[in-house]
């Protein structure tokens, strides 16, 4: 579970990272957890999470 946190993080500093060259959708990625690893993060892993994808919507126009 820990492991799962800090990749979440990880993933979220690089994408707002400013030493990364590209737009946020050249460099980000949406993230796809599995049910399990849902149900094992804590509700504000959830949530950041959610507001990448929500973020990713809206900028790239990632789906579903």
């Amino acid at each position: 579970m820990v492991s799962k946190a800090l990749i979440l993080a990880g993933i979220m500093l690089l994408a707002g990272c400013g030493t990364v060259s590209g737009s946020f959708c050249a460099v980000a990625k949406p993230l796809r957890p599995s049910p399990e690893a849902i149900a094992a993060m804590s509700d504000g892993e959830v949530a950041a999470m959610l507001a990448h994808n929500r973020k990713g919507a809206a900028l790239c126009g990632w789906r579903p």
